[in-house]
């Protein structure tokens, strides 16, 4: 089913769960949650101890008793339970008391492009399990086209890449729509994978599970570029003794790790374009790719793009929050459709006289496309 902008602006608070961080969008009060996906439990009574970034902190130094989950995973909800119990902590009592006063609460959420109904389904029963009586789920590339600001509802393609931790989705739109995507299983999570096991194979280093972020902030002078330090010094533990130890990396070995699970990205960029008719193409030249997401601040991957493709690329001005923005803008009905006015003279008279059934002033909306059949409604 095709989500139009007339139910979405109906919807009082928007929802985006990602594998990384978790963000609510409330209409009317803006952006009121931007915290990790995390939640750490006591596994011998069962409660919950902390969410969100105090949970995130917790990782990797726990007691055996004490377990941090990550409900969400890939963008689709692993774990529903845990997913509700930790979004009614992080909206606070506050402000779940304020939206259970709408007699019949609407939620907006966004789901990866091309999601399976399972996956769909899951992301429902959470937010009905808030108490939302109707869930409407939007595509990602639909809605960070629009928090970004791309001329989604245009007649000239727009092609964007939603960077997230679990996967990469590339699409081309046009005319408020996909008109080819392709999702991809590789993610800011994949280059973390390669960087650590980099250290532990050549240099016999296990960093700690909040070092890896740090790591590429180092590299930021240079990043996937051949431009900036030679070396950088790492801290971690010795694989054989245990011990703690530092060792100096060299950042063009680094940068050669990170590049292996890359190419699964630039191949998917290119079957996007084999497929994508070729007026579009001739649009990007011009237009270029659009990067969102947390992983697009990836230092260097913009210009490997550029080198890659030969398109200009751009990153947004706020590329973590921009699928959250995109349902907001939604929301509170700042997007505007393009209005298409139809031929009055399609349609000839049958009588002298007889009026034509599309008068000249009645325009049609063009909505933008959601998940297929992707709303529920409790009752």
């Amino acid at each position: 089913m095709t989500v139009s902008l007339e139910q979405l602006r109906r919807c009082h608070v928007a929802v985006d769960l990602g594998a990384a961080r978790t963000r609510v969008f409330v209409k009317g009060a803006g952006l009121v949650v931007d915290e990790p996906s995390v939640a750490a439990v006591n596994t011998r009574t069962g409660a919950l101890i902390a969410v969100g970034a105090l949970a995130e902190q917790m990782t990797g130094r726990t007691p055996d008793y004490i377990r941090v989950a990550r409900p969400v995973s890939g963008g689709t909800v692993v774990d529903i339970e845990m997913a509700q119990r930790m979004l009614r902590h992080l909206l606070g009592e506050k402000l779940r008391r304020q939206l259970r006063r709408k007699p019949r609460l609407r939620a907006a959420a966004s789901t990866p492009h091309d999601s399976d109904p399972l996956a769909q389904r899951a992301t429902v029963e959470t937010l009905v399990g808030l108490g939302a009586r109707r869930v409407e789920l939007v595509d990602t590339l639909i809605a960070a086209a629009v928090g970004c600001g791309l001329p989604v509802e245009q007649p000239t393609a727009t092609m964007i890449m939603v960077c997230g931790a679990a996967t990469t989705q590339i699409a081309v739109l046009s005319l408020g729509s996909i008109v080819t995507a392709e999702r991809i299983p590789i993610g800011g999570n994949a280059i973390d994978y390669a960087v650590i096991q980099h250290l532990r194979h050549q240099h016999e280093l296990l960093l700690p599970s909040q070092s890896v972020r740090p790591l590429q902030l180092a590299l930021r002078g240079n990043g996937l570029n051949a431009q900036g330090p030679d070396v950088t010094e790492i801290h971690g533990r010795d694989v054989a003794t245990g011990l703690a130890r530092s060792v100096r990396v060299d950042t063009a070995a680094v940068r050669d790790a990170i590049h292996t699970p890359l190419t699964s990205v630039m191949d998917g960029i290119g079957k996007v374009l084999r497929v994508c008719p070729p007026d579009l193409v001739a649009d990007l030249v011009d237009r270029g790719i659009m990067m969102v997401g947390g992983s697009a601040l990836l230092p260097g991957l913009d210009q490997m793009l550029r080198d890659a493709t030969g398109m200009p690329v751009q990153i947004a001005e706020r590329p973590d929050a921009c699928t959250i923005l995109g349902l907001g803008a939604m929301l509170e009905g700042r997007i505007r459709p393009m209005t298409l006015d139809p031929l009055a003279d399609s349609i000839p008279d049958t009588e002298p006289g007889a009026r034509s059934a599309f008068p000249a002033d009645a325009g049609g909306e063009v909505p933008l496309p959601a998940a297929a059949d992707a709303d529920a409604e409790v009752r």
